[in-house]
């Protein structure tokens, strides 16, 4: 990706300069908005035997469907917090925290599928302009400074799990970042009535965005659900449970809201094994379990796959319907945050897959911080 963007836009890292910490600021010689319109753009490259093709006027039309929603409800919520977070600069605690309550949304083709295998693509393939990515921020019980509202606000006696800082009473902060458990703390006691809310606001708004942009196909995938779900304090388990529940909930109770989605797919790929090959619980088994038992009827057809989301993506594409994609994004609202890292989470892999860095990255896309296109609702 480095080098496609080197290549045709003249993609450079400005020395000593950082968006935030340990995501590098870079900067484009050669803008997009200064290109001709029917240049053709080559993915990897022109020499590669089946490249993905498209014009300059062909991203500037995806950079153009930019928009973001947010939900008025939450505090200190307006378009002056949103333009100043989607430059990577929300503050630790509280606003970090309201940023998952932010819905970024854009045309994004995918490039290639997480097998690294290019997709070929010629000017003709209109599949491309019916994949929309949706960014959106989920909860992070890891223990991280940004996010430690999460904890504060979710975890009930956090006070008696975690190292405390002797001077601000909150989480101690190690190795500038992280927060640590005690040793042989108790047994964590979540507060479950408001984080099964504010799942259920965070389920309804990417479900009325996505309406509002005329999806049609919404594939939906574990936001939060793995390194961030707190396995080392016990709860990813009941963590994955809840959030199941709480789009099931949304899903039955107001899913006739949502008039022009036809159907949800989870996207929940099995990865846990045993020493012996065999599945352990996972987060399909989690999905699967808790729209079972809740007898899930409501008036959207729901489908959970051990599938990857590029895969069903672009099936869902080629067969013409609108589809989104979701990307677990980071409270810090920089799109692919640590992609130059080549970091293992989704959000750097979908910077490293699609055209997101090109369509959501506000250094490339100047309609990311156009105040005009936040619709706070």
């Amino acid at each position: 990706m480095e080098n496609f963007l080197e290549q045709n836009f003249g993609f450079h890292n400005i020395e000593g300069q950082y968006i935030v910490s340990g995501v590098r600021a870079f900067k484009l010689l050669k803008p997009i908005s200064q290109l001709e319109t029917n240049k053709k753009i080559y993915f990897p490259h022109d020499q590669f035997h089946s490249p993905f093709i498209m014009t300059v006027d062909e991203i500037r039309k995806w950079q153009n469907s930019y928009v973001v929603y947010a939900d008025r409800n939450v505090q200190g919520m307006d378009k002056k917090f949103l333009y100043h977070a989607l430059q990577g600069k929300s503050e630790n605690g509280g606003e970090a925290f309201r940023m998952k309550f932010v819905v970024r949304m854009s045309d994004c083709p995918i490039l290639m599928k997480f097998d690294a295998k290019i997709l070929p693509r010629s000017l003709h393939d209109d599949w491309p302009n019916r994949i929309k990515l949706v960014s959106v921020t989920g909860f992070d019980f890891a223990g991280r400074k940004h996010d430690v509202d999460d904890i504060t606000s979710y975890i009930k006696n956090w006070h008696q799990i975690f190292e405390l800082d002797q001077i601000t009473g909150k989480p101690k902060v190690f190795n500038g970042r992280d927060f640590y458990p005690v040793q042989s703390h108790p047994e964590v006691q979540l507060d479950e009535r408001r984080l099964v809310d504010d799942l259920m606001r965070m389920v309804r708004i990417r479900l009325y965005a996505c309406n509002m942009e005329r999806v049609e196909i919404v594939v939906e995938t574990g936001i939060g659900l793995g390194v961030f779900a707190g396995k080392h304090l016990g709860i990813d388990g009941l963590i994955r449970k809840l959030s199941a529940y709480a789009i099931g909930l949304v899903l039955q109770k107001e899913g006739a809201m949502f008039r022009n989605i036809r159907a949800i797919v989870f996207a929940l790929p099995i990865f846990a094994k045993d020493r012996n090959g065999h599945q352990l619980p996972d987060t399909y088994d989690d999905f699967v379990h808790e729209f079972s038992i809740g007898n899930y009827s409501g008036p959207i057809p729901v489908l959970i796959a051990d599938q990857d989301m590029h895969e069903l993506t672009v099936a869902i594409a080629f067969r013409g319907f609108r589809v989104s994609q979701l990307n677990p994004a980071d409270s810090h609202g920089v799109f692919g945050e640590y992609w130059q890292n080549h970091g293992p989470a989704v959000e750097e892999k979908l910077a490293l897959t699609t055209l997101g860095l090109l369509v959501q990255h506000h250094l490339i896309n100047n309609n990311v911080l156009d105040p005009n296109r936040y619709k706070i609702i």
